[in-house]
């Protein structure tokens, strides 16, 4: 019996490199503006306000519920509350 090995988790979890890339992309996303409500303190009512959405998609987010949010919605949370969001590109 071989055992696989995978150079993530992401890579574990996900079928293509590309989906690996987004997951990961995801996660860092939620981890920045987890890490940023906490450090300010903020309510999930205030992060909601700041962030542009209701309260229990914050609650969402706290709790590192990846598969309810796309890309494109956690960069738009991010720069909502002042994060600037880069794309790094390398080759593999």
């Amino acid at each position: 019996m071989s055992k696989k090995t995978f150079d993530s988790v992401w890579d574990a979890l996900e079928n293509t490199a590309g989906e690996a890339a987004n997951l990961r992309a995801r996660a860092d996303l939620m981890v920045a503006v987890r890490e940023l409500v906490e450090s300010k303190g903020w309510t999930q009512a205030e992060a909601a306000r700041r962030c542009g959405v209701t309260q229990p998609r914050i609650n969402d987010l706290l709790r590192g519920r990846i598969s309810k949010f796309s890309l494109d919605a956690l960069v738009n949370m991010a720069a909502a509350v002042g994060l600037r969001v880069a794309l790094h590109v390398k080759a593999a």
